[in-house]
């Protein structure tokens, strides 16, 4: 993965005007979120590459109540990391497949197998496990339609508990990489 936010400066002094949220019960992970916090989420959403200067910039706050707010969300698990995004296309991965994996038993331990063999290929960018038909559906990434093919007959069906696939094929990507809408959050803010 790599990171494309800079090491924020633990430098600066916070003036005790200096807003910061108040901590819940439970200490700082029963913290709730504010205004500030959701412009944070907002703006790295959009760029991740913002300095620490330019983030408290744009929310309204000075450098270190900022970066302390960015490290509190990193550590509660809001940001879970920080990636470019590369077009698959450019890379030489044309294809995009989804695949309907149905498994052969649907028990813990054979499904702990079958989302470990998942996760270790690198070629499946996704997987969600889904309701209905079918116990995973798969998003996998491959040169052409031959390298899927011999993926699909080498790997995907030889992976444990797989009792059957069922594959559609990207023809054209309308909306990918989106940042998570946040404004639900927003509305349950005090004025």
């Amino acid at each position: 993965m790599v990171e494309k936010m800079p090491k924020r400066s633990t430098t600066g002094k916070t003036s005790p005007s200096s807003p910061e949220p108040a901590q819940g019960p439970g200490g700082p992970a029963a913290t709730a979120l504010d205004r500030y916090d959701l412009a944070i989420l907002h703006a790295l959403q959009a760029d991740a590459r913002l300095s620490n200067a330019e983030l408290a910039t744009r929310i309204g706050l000075s450098a270190a109540p900022t970066w302390r707010r960015v490290r509190r969300l990193e550590e509660q698990g809001y940001i879970t990391g920080y990636r470019a995004e590369i077009d698959r296309r450019r890379v030489g991965l044309g294809v995009l497949a989804f695949v309907r994996v149905d498994a052969e038993r649907n028990n813990a331990e054979s499904t702990r197998a079958l989302e470990q063999a998942i996760r270790a290929r690198p070629e499946v960018v996704a997987c969600h496990y889904v309701s209905g038909t079918g116990t995973f559906e798969l998003q996998v990434v491959a040169t052409d339609l031959d390298a899927y093919s011999r993926l699909s007959m080498e790997v995907l069906f030889k992976l444990p508990n797989v009792k059957d696939m069922h594959t559609r094929f990207s023809l054209g990507e309308v909306k990918a990489g989106a940042g998570l809408p946040l404004g639900h959050l927003a509305a349950s803010l005090n004025p």
